[in-house]
């Protein structure tokens, strides 16, 4: 059977090892090539444990990143970045996370730094017949625009979002030039809002965000509902995106499936009708480890809605909240499910 029918593949982010998070709080004691190299050390450790699991696609792990997009920021100019938390206290939530003041125009003279990461993970992935395709993940405009603050140049999140779109469509055009053929454009935010916002409009924002790169790679999309310190934020519901995200122009979309109970998982046979569809089918916001078995049932469900050449199974959202024992798990589980049922259609 081929790879792409019930393939498995990741978001985007992989757990930071231990050593990595003690390390990042104490960069003050490192030089440039010891960080260097706990980079490239780090996501060596990203790639041994998703192709130990069997993945079909990995990523590096995002290991340079935090959290998925906030270290984007560190590569704006025209921004003053939050000094510190608004709320430091109290159970972790997304209100913790306050908003970079803009203080002149929006630009990216570096870009933002997905291009080294990706001839990065080229560098260090193993190549040749039967290795993992590699994949690139970064977020688009609109989610990017939520941690920065309107001002008078830029009235709104849309007029912060337009500044910024030029900026990712540049990434992503970059990206596919250093050989990227497997690009995720991140966009929860949209799937967050979309119960208050206009959908037809994020869609025509997205489209435009891509349309250099669509036809030149394998792109896709993730929608779902928040992740940070393991917390959904906003209505957790696919039904307001639908129809108008039917008219994405990408290959693939990720839909956020295993948290919610597998909650509205008919959809997948829409979307399927036009689009691939990677189903979010364990949950990395919950340390329940979801068996082989389990896996294999909830794909068996997958089919009765879509069929098996549009689908592939991935995790609900990246692993950077999830500890890596738990991480490494899951993805080993997840894999050994999805294969049991390839082979009982083979």
């Amino acid at each position: 059977m081929d790879a792409r029918v019930l393939g498995t593949t990741v978001i985007g982010s992989y757990s930071f090892p231990g050593w990595l998070e003690f390390a990042c709080q104490h960069l003050d004691e490192f030089g440039e090539s010891d960080r260097e190299e706990m980079i490239e050390d780090a996501v060596i450790a990203a790639i041994h444990d998703q192709v130990s699991a069997g993945l079909d696609v990995i990523t590096d792990g995002e290991q340079t990143r935090l959290d998925f997009n906030l270290s984007f920021y560190g590569f704006l100019t025209g921004i003053e970045l939050e000094g510190a938390s608004p709320r430091r206290h109290g159970p972790p939530a997304h209100d913790q996370r306050g908003r970079h003041q803009i203080t002149g125009d929006l630009s990216a003279p570096r870009g933002l730094g997905a291009v080294a990461d990706f001839e990065r993970l080229k560098r260090l992935a193993p190549t040749g017949p039967g290795g993992p395709v590699l994949k690139a993940s970064v977020p688009g405009p609109y989610t990017l625009s939520g941690r920065l603050a309107p001002n008078d140049q830029y009235p709104d999140r849309y007029a912060v979002t337009e500044a910024l779109l030029p900026i990712v469509k540049r990434e992503l055009e970059q990206l596919v030039a250093a050989g990227c053929r497997e690009l995720t454009v991140d966009e929860p935010s949209m799937s967050c809002y979309a119960h208050r916002e206009d959908p037809e409009r994020f869609v025509e924002i997205f489209n435009r965000t891509v349309e250099s790169v669509a036809d030149k790679c394998r792109l896709s999309t993730h929608l779902c509902f928040g992740n940070f310190k393991g917390h959904a934020v906003g209505l957790r519901r696919y039904a307001p995106l639908f129809p108008a995200f039917h008219r994405l122009n990408v290959s693939e979309i990720h839909v956020e499936m295993a948290s919610r109970e597998f909650s509205e998982l008919e959809i997948i046979g829409s979307i399927a009708e036009t689009t691939d569809v990677a189903v979010g089918i364990v949950d990395v916001k919950s340390y329940y480890i979801e068996t082989a078995d389990e896996v294999a049932d909830r794909v068996r469900a997958c089919l009765r809605h879509a069929p098996a050449e549009r689908l592939s199974f991935a995790p609900d959202c990246g692993l950077s909240q999830t500890a890596r024992w738990a991480a490494k798990q899951k993805l080993r589980n997840m894999v050994a499910g999805v294969h049991r049922v390839r082979e009982e259609r083979v």
